[in-house]
C-alpha cells in the first residue's frame, strides 16, 4: 500500500499531547510557557497572544536546558521541527 503524505494540521500535536509526551519519556513537567519559548526559538510561528502582561518590564521565567531538550525531543517525534 502506497505510504500517504501528513498535511500540515495532521502533523501539529497540540500542547497537552507534547506535555504529556515529555512527561511519559523523561518524567518532567513543562508548562505551555516553555513549550512556547522552545518553539518560538525552533521557527515555529505561533498565533498572536491577546493575553499579554501589564507592564513592559515583567519577568518571564526562562526555560531550563533539560526541559528545552525535552521540548524539542517532543517536537521532533511529533514532526514539527
Amino acid at each position: 500500500m502506497r505510504e500517504m503524505d501528513l498535511t500540515a494540521a495532521e502533523s501539529k500535536a497540540t500542547y497537552d499531547e507534547i506535555k504529556e509526551y515529555v512527561m511519559k519519556h523523561t518524567g518532567l513537567k513543562v508548562s505551555n510557557l516553555y513549550i512556547a519559548q522552545v518553539k518560538r526559538k525552533c521557527g515555529i510561528i505561533e498565533r498572536v497572544n491577546y493575553n499579554l502582561p501589564k507592564l513592559d518590564n515583567s519577568k518571564q521565567l526562562k526555560c531550563p536546558p533539560e526541559k528545552e531538550a525535552a521540548i524539542r525531543e517532543a517536537l521532533e517525534y511529533f514532526r514539527m521541527i
